[in-house]
């Protein structure tokens, strides 16, 4: 995982909750260095050193897709890192909510206009090479489509006050990237429920939009095309298999009867395997079948394999999706074992022009294991990063000042020591660093939080069996 330090960056050495150690621990020079597995004894603070004041006492977002779900793409919770970029083409901003386009969108809107023109040849033989112009045309207005769907979840999130991070459009339909779960099991139905319902109504639309037209035309084809198409991702998306709309709405069934979010997840991530192999044994033996219209007719062994390939890359898509489910259920899980007050490093303060060679004196004689640098007053400006100090040669310490190892703190990098699980998380997501300060209610230093100690005790809690 790439969240802070490295090869080489002294951490905490264990996957422990970082508390504090009385009295010296590693040889003056590496007091930030690895110490010993175990648990650490709280310490006496020191007097002088405002920082050097506590002991350390141990204490599933949703992405709704359409068409394929292709597993939650929300990043990983431990992994506090600098944010993703936009992933494709930014379309606009619709209620606030960035659209993009990703590259994989022309892949597929390729594909559907060289299929779509070759039915059209068949049905409308006139139109010569145009129609490749109105198979593009059925191309974009179904990705319009499928952005209304996924605009329905998005609203529904919005109304229940949950953050949405984007919407992207992609090879197999799109992604509507909802950080937070909903909080109850009725919101987490409606919330998966309303994207296949507007995709019936708009079904529904074309549907009545087709009646006056004439039959055998270009725009009764189209017509005939949205119609079919959306009332299919409509269907699909109800089955009721993870990660599939109707897979939420299995999970939040479930989850009212038992009382259980994780029970509801179980469920609906296994039926969703299920499903998978469904799919995969089942799409290519309808299609060899007179079920969609081809009236028994030989379709040829390359239609055949692109059959199977299709339902090979649809049961790969909900079988990972559904394990990513289970796998972000489990995080979730284990989300409150993590509290900002047992994870933070004691930290000792020094004043910007202290040689680093003292200051790491100083935090070995406090059993510290962090630096941060004040100003005359007290106040907090810095922090020294651990990697800074790796690289810095033991000779040329006392002649190299704190500050210039040291990172400017931000309004981001300000941590409050009672936050835990997912706002903790949060919190370091929305400014990626290798370090942050950590400050009581009153604004008095805590001490320094290691994005890498969170990272630690997360891996930790998730391969503790869950209860």
């Amino acid at each position: 995982m790439d969240v802070s330090g490295g090869n080489g960056q002294p951490g905490s050495g264990d996957d422990k909750p970082a508390e504090h150690p009385a009295g010296p621990t590693p040889p003056a020079g590496r007091p930030t260095g690895p110490e010993a597995p175990g648990r650490e004894q709280p310490h006496t603070p020191s007097a002088g050193h405002p920082a050097d004041t506590h002991d350390s006492t141990p204490t599933d977002p949703h992405d709704h897709r359409s068409l394929a779900h292709s597993g939650i793409a929300k990043g990983e919770p431990p992994q506090p890192r600098p944010k993703e970029p936009g992933g494709g083409i930014l379309m606009g901003r619709p209620f606030g909510v960035p659209v993009y386009v990703a590259p994989s969108w022309f892949l597929v809107a390729a594909l559907i206009t060289w299929v779509f023109g070759g039915q059209l040849d068949r049905v409308l033989p006139e139109l010569g090479a145009a129609r490749y112009l109105v198979s593009l045309f059925f191309a974009v207005a179904f990705y319009a489509s499928v952005l209304v769907h996924e605009l329905a979840h998005t609203l529904a999130a919005i109304r229940f006050e949950l953050p949405v991070r984007r919407i992207q459009l992609q090879f197999f339909g799109g992604v509507s990237e909802i950080e937070k779960e909903a909080e109850t099991p009725g919101r987490e139905f409606v919330l998966a429920f309303v994207g296949p319902l507007l995709s019936l109504v708009l079904a529904g639309l074309f549907y009545l939009a087709m009646k006056p037209v004439e039959p055998g035309t270009v725009p009764g084809v189209l017509l005939a095309g949205l119609m079919v198409s959306n009332l299919i991702v409509a269907i699909f998306n109800l089955l009721p298999g993870l990660p599939l709309d109707g897979g939420r709405m299995l999970r939040a069934v479930v989850w009212k009867l038992t009382g259980k979010p994780m029970s509801g997840t179980v469920a609906a991530a296994w039926v969703g395997r299920a499903l998978a192999v469904t799919v995969l044994i089942g799409l290519p033996l309808l299609n060899s079948s007179s079920t969609f219209g081809n009236g028994g007719q030989d379709t040829g062994g390359m239609d055949t394999v692109t059959d199977a390939l299709l339902a090979a890359i649809l049961a790969a898509i909900i079988w990972t999706g559904a394990g990513n489910s289970l796998r972000m259920a489990r995080l979730r899980e284990h989300l409150p074992e993590l509290h900002a007050r047992t994870l933070t490093r004691r930290a000792v303060p020094v004043e910007t022009d202290t040689p680093l060679s003292e200051a790491l004196r100083r935090a070995n004689a406090a059993g510290a294991r962090a630096l941060v640098v004040v100003d005359a007053d007290g106040h907090p400006l810095s922090l020294v990063r651990e990697a800074a100090i790796v690289g810095v040669p033991e000779h040329r310490r006392p002649w190299i000042a704190v500050s210039g190892l040291a990172q400017d703190l931000t309004d981001g990098m300000r941590v409050s020591a009672e936050l835990s699980g997912e706002d903790l998380l949060d919190t370091l997501r929305a400014t990626p660093a290798t370090e942050y300060l950590v400050v009581e209610e009153t604004g008095e230093i805590y001490g320094v939080l290691s994005a890498a100690d969170v990272e630690r005790a997360f891996v930790k809690a998730m391969a503790r069996p869950t209860a």
